[in-house]
């Protein structure tokens, strides 16, 4: 067993009590909901396990719900000022700054209940038109699929002016050519859309070939990561990093 995983075992359920507890200000929903995702979705650890979102990092949430990554940010820089950051891990993002871009007027407002506005920022916007920022990462979690291809790509080509040469995207992506895993995600995603009180909507995947071949025509190299540890599911972490497109 690793150092990185004793580390996880060890500390990550106080972290996890810490970025969840703030939701009890928004309802008992809000705070459930920021367990349950937080607790048994791998994406949070592995990103603050291997450095993705560095310190004093710019960061863009697209479809960031009711903020539970601003959440956890702010609860990692304070674990890191007292000086219990989880030895083995990569930097602490310690003064990682957040912009949020959510859709759901719900969620937008569970997220500045929470967390007020001094956290980060949260605008309720769709993000085929919402402006974005200059920023140095970008995280896509599992949204865009809610809307088509030809969308898709526009929001990605528009993340990839948003961000300078070595800018960093995190995107998960459920892989369309997994039929199993990509049709239960499907599902849950309904399920889980319908009981926060909105619409279920239309779904469209890629396969994970289609996915990295539209990223590397828009200027980035992309690693990817299976990210669906522990879940039925077929998601995969994309990381993309922009290259100098400069001549």
């Amino acid at each position: 067993m690793t150092t990185a995983t004793v580390a996880t075992r060890r500390d990550w359920p106080a972290l996890l009590d810490a970025a969840s507890a703030p939701y009890r200000r928004a309802g008992r929903f809000a705070w459930r909901f920021a367990r349950g995702k937080l607790g048994m979705d791998p994406v949070f650890r592995y990103l603050l396990r291997t450095g993705l979102i560095a310190p004093n990092a710019r960061v863009l949430d697209i479809g960031c719900g009711q903020g539970l990554l601003a959440s956890l940010l702010r609860e990692c820089a304070a674990l890191h000022a007292r000086g219990h950051w989880p030895h083995g891990w990569a930097a602490a993002p310690a003064g990682a700054r957040v912009t949020g871009i959510e859709m759901m007027p719900r969620d937008v407002q569970r997220a500045r209940d929470a967390l007020g506005v001094d956290v980060a920022e949260f605008i309720c916007g769709d993000m085929r038109s919402t402006p974005f920022p200059e920023v140095d990462t970008v995280v896509i979690l599992d949204v865009l699929h809610y809307i088509t291809v030809p969308e898709q790509d526009e929001v990605l080509a528009r993340v990839r002016r948003a961000l300078p040469a070595g800018g960093r995207l995190l995107l998960r992506i459920g892989d369309a050519a997994s039929r199993r895993g990509f049709r239960t995600s499907q599902w849950v995603d309904a399920v889980v859309t319908f009981v926060r009180g909105h619409r279920v909507a239309p779904q469209y995947g890629r396969t994970l070939a289609q996915w990295i071949a539209r990223l590397e025509s828009l200027g980035f190299d992309v690693q990817s990561e299976p990210m669906s540890q522990g879940t039925p599911f077929a998601n995969v972490l994309l990381v993309a990093h922009a290259r100098d497109l400069s001549p």
